[in-house]
């Protein structure tokens, strides 16, 4: 016989969990027990949303669920910006939430939640653990819903009853990832529809990718000549510096990728659901029909035709479609021959630094500096901010699994990512950016990182402002400037408070000495840079928009 706790403990071992992220709760106390003993490692954090968006991080990493405790009532909804997150951005992770103990339900019972109601429209499954006999099924559930289909986020509520009692239990059954493929007709279609393209154009997106799967692709867009883009934040998908790439569809997308996409006659969609960014505020094509033959690759069925109608439908995950697409039959003619080189010429001038505006200066030699410096498995994560260009415009990402961002557009998520994926891979580099309003948001991560011996470099971009905001006041409000300024403390010393590597630079040559210093500390650092508030975007300044007729 085991308590509650202890089967909630077992059952994610056998899933082969490693690793949770919790804040702990005197309502799932019997869980915490249970850790004690287990070989699972528990990553103590400073707040829910930190914990949930370092779940989610993981989650990304391992395509498999990323693993949250939280307390009730606050807990949870501190939570819930990271559950946010792994919904929209489509990542599989579970939130386990203590929970009142059954016989105070309906009282308003201290930091009692219905999360029913709270979590319900935001999440795969939401369910309460009604008794410690059915907690392995329970679980089982949570883990095969949160990475079947469309990956996402999976709630179970965990009363203190429950967890308190006892049950049998029982031998689960090994778990592997369910993987459905394409039909033979389903293939036959897009062979035709290849046949008889002029203007094709692959966008590769979404999650449950791998990189044998990016390879496989890769094989096929060589092989086929094709065009292949990335959608928001999704850039890992296809080396950057690859011949056959056009570059990313999602914010401050390149005018002339814009062209394309308008002129292809066949979109190839793989993954992705081409939403609200993407689709450039769903404009870039037709909606419902699109104005391109369109056959759409997803693994949630619910996907194909939600938005946009497609002309083939196939649900599949990337990987076993790829596997497929080995016997598709090149075209003896290929109508839309160096196209592919001619949009990575596109890319590279769009990607090039010397793009950016003068006042970027400091920005442009931080970015110059790292491309030159770090190796090309170093993953970059990042929250949300026009500082947040720099890295989508100008970093050429080369290997599967090096962005860990929100696609969600979720500020303070850089620092948690950083842990969590540092923690998975602890052989590579691991770099965060963040802005100065972003990194205030999850800044007291930089305790979990030294308790955890995360070896992360922080970079904080401090023009002293809420930019992105700053900036679209500018565009409809010109100079009545309202509730953007910042007044920020020193966050090198914050950082050294925690006895980590911290340095404040406001030149490229301070900057390249402190970043070495960082690499070398091998402990977690902190550059804290101070830049000309001018540079709203890399490529758009204040000044500019200030002098508007």
């Amino acid at each position: 016989m085991k308590n509650g706790g202890e089967l909630v403990v077992d059952t994610l071992e056998h899933f082969g969990v490693s690793r949770v992220f919790c804040v702990p709760g005197e309502s799932y106390l019997p869980v915490l027990d249970a850790l004690y003993d287990s070989s699972i490692e528990a990553t103590v954090c400073r707040q829910e949303g930190g914990a949930a968006m370092m779940a989610e991080a993981w989650g990304k990493v391992h395509s498999t669920p990323g693993v949250c405790f939280v307390t009730r009532g606050p807990g949870a909804t501190n939570a819930s910006a990271g559950v946010h997150i792994a919904a929209q951005d489509s990542t599989p992770m579970i939130l386990l939430v203590g929970q009142i103990a059954s016989e105070s339900r309906y009282r308003e019972a201290f930091q009692e939640v219905d999360y029913q109601q709270f979590f319900g429209g935001m999440v795969k499954w939401v369910a309460e653990i009604d008794s410690a006999e059915r907690v392995q099924e329970m679980v089982s559930r949570a883990w095969h819903t949160a990475t079947s289909g469309r990956p996402g986020p999976v709630v179970l509520v965990l009363p203190e009853d429950t967890l308190a009692d006892t049950a049998n239990a029982v031998v689960l059954k090994p778990w592997t990832q369910h993987e459905t493929a394409p039909t033979a007709q389903q293939m036959q279609q897009l062979q035709l529809l290849l046949n008889n393209a002029r203007n094709p154009l692959v966008i590769l997106g979404g999650s449950r990718w791998s990189g044998e799967a990016v390879s496989q692709f890769q094989q096929l867009a060589e092989r086929f000549d094709l065009p292949v883009a990335c959608s928001f934040r999704r850039q890992t998908l296809f080396d950057n510096e690859h011949s056959h790439y056009a570059g990313d569809i999602g914010l401050g997308i390149n005018p002339r990728l814009v062209q394309r996409v308008k002129d292809a006659d066949l979109l190839i969609l793989i993954g992705a659901r081409l939403s609200e960014v993407a689709s450039q505020d769903y404009q870039l094509i037709g909606l419902p029909v699109s104005h391109q033959k369109l056959v759409h690759v997803h693994g949630g069925a619910e996907e194909t035709g939600k938005l946009y109608q497609p002309d083939v439908a196939i649900q599949a995950g990337a990987g076993s479609f790829c596997t497929l697409c080995e016997a598709l039959e090149v075209p003896q003619i290929l109508p839309w021959q160096g196209q592919a080189q001619q949009a990575h010429a596109e890319y590279l001038e769009w990607s090039s630094l010397s793009q950016t505006v003068a006042s970027g200066d400091m920005m442009r030699g931080v970015m110059e500096h790292l491309g030159g410096t770090l190796p090309a498995d170093t993953i970059l994560c990042n929250g949300a901010g026009n500082y947040t260009g720099w890295i989508q415009r100008f970093w050429r990402f080369r290997q599967y699994g090096t962005q860990i961002a929100p696609t969600s557009g979720s500020m303070g998520y850089g620092l948690p990512a950083a842990i969590a994926a540092k923690l998975a891979k602890p052989d590579q580099t691991v770099v965060a950016f963040a802005g100065d309003g972003c990194f205030q948001m999850t800044s007291q991560e930089l305790g979990t990182a030294v308790q955890a011996n995360a070896a992360i470099i922080v970079l904080v971009i401090d023009n002293g402002m809420y930019g992105t905001i700053r900036m679209h006041q500018e565009m409809h409000f010109p100079g009545r400037v309202s509730a953007t300024d910042l007044f920020n403390p020193d966050f090198a010393a914050i950082a050294r408070a925690y006895g980590i590597f911290a340095s404040t630079v406001g030149t490229i040559s301070e900057f390249t000495e402190a970043f070495s210093q960082a690499l070398t500390s091998r402990k977690p650092a902190l550059i804290h840079i101070q830049v000309n508030p001018d540079a709203l975007t890399p490529t758009l300044s204040l000044a500019s928009m200030s002098n508007r007729d």
